[in-house]
């Protein structure tokens, strides 16, 4: 039986040709599927880049914590195996991975506590925690990236070459190990030292999100330093208490 010919569109036909290489939002396309795990470091080296990175954050939609954000640079024979956007991870996969990628990587680490994220505001705050991250790993590797490799929408001031990519922890293998450091750092925080100095919280278990747990708990506690308080179920409970008192 003759096998059937895949078909790709026009610009799906270009993109395999020309990928997008300017410093600009890149959505995902179908024919991804069709790409290298590592096509967008595969790209920049071909265009001469020698330092590639690529950053990532964990812990924007909790209530309680820091925001984290990672900065990593993998070697260019780093096996992907394994490597993956760590929300499709489970946590023992993760710690797996995390171990790997800062014994053959360089990583840069940051963190923006609860204070300065009501401070800030959340979206100024991760993008605060990425350019710390990266200026980590700056001094780390001695000398600036040629390309830094972005989850999301532009963040202002990070790098002269930029390139974001919707969904990056999914496409792009930097920021998929970025996003395990993230999201492995922050954990470990939440489920060790904040645990034990807040064990009624039950962080170990909700990580800050306002699980049912959580609310239960901060309705009963009130908020403790760790929490946000700008953030509505914890704003309007301290509203709430202010009005009582």
């Amino acid at each position: 039986m003759q096998k059937e010919s895949v078909k790709i569109a026009p610009a799906e036909m270009s993109l395999l040709e020309n990928p997008p290489v300017a410093s600009s939002v890149v959505a995902p396309s179908p024919v991804e599927v069709l790409l290298s795990v590592s096509h967008y470091e595969d790209l920049a080296r071909a265009e001469g880049a020698m330092c590639i990175v690529g950053i990532d954050e964990a812990g924007r939609g909790p209530l309680a914590g820091p925001v984290a954000a990672a900065a990593v640079r993998l070697p260019e024979n780093f096996d992907p195996k394994g490597i993956k956007d760590s929300k499709k991870m489970s946590a023992h996969a993760r710690e797996i991975a995390f171990e790997r990628i800062m014994a053959e990587a360089s990583v840069g680490v940051a963190l923006v506590h609860a204070d300065e994220i009501d401070r800030l505001n959340i979206l100024r705050a991760t993008h605060e925690a990425m350019r710390r991250a990266l200026k980590s790993l700056t001094e780390i590797l001695g000398n600036a990236p040629d390309v830094v490799y972005v989850d999301g929408l532009p963040v202002p001031n990070l790098h002269s070459d930029c390139r974001n990519l919707i969904k990056g922890d999914a496409r792009c293998l930097s920021i998929a190990a970025a996003s395990i450091i993230a999201k492995v750092t922050r954990d470990r925080l939440l489920c060790g030292e904040y645990d034990a100095i807040y064990p009624e919280y039950g962080f170990a278990r909700h990580k800050g999100y306002p699980s049912p747990e959580h609310l239960a708990a901060l309705a009963q506690y009130g908020p403790c330093p760790l929490h946000r308080r700008t953030f509505g179920p914890v704003a309007q409970l301290s509203l709430y208490q202010n009005h009582q008192n």
